[in-house]
């Protein structure tokens, strides 16, 4: 049952995209472009906001114990 409702959703996403891809037309390697660029941006924002915070952290803990 499981495999059946992963087959079905997999399916559902292809249509979704087939449809989505015949009504941008042209500028379909642009919205894609966009997507996938704002998607890295965001993460890397995020995986550079918790490298932070880890550093600052890490700095907290040392100053803390030397004194």
């Amino acid at each position: 049952m499981k495999n059946l409702l992963t087959f079905i959703g997999l399916a559902a996403v292809m249509v979704l995209s087939l449809f989505l891809a015949v009504i941008t037309g042209d500028y379909g390697p642009w919205y894609f472009a966009w997507l996938v660029g704002t998607t890295m941006i965001v993460l890397i924002s995020a995986a550079g906001a918790i490298m932070f915070d880890r550093q600052d952290e890490d700095q907290q803990r040392k100053q803390g114990s030397t004194h």
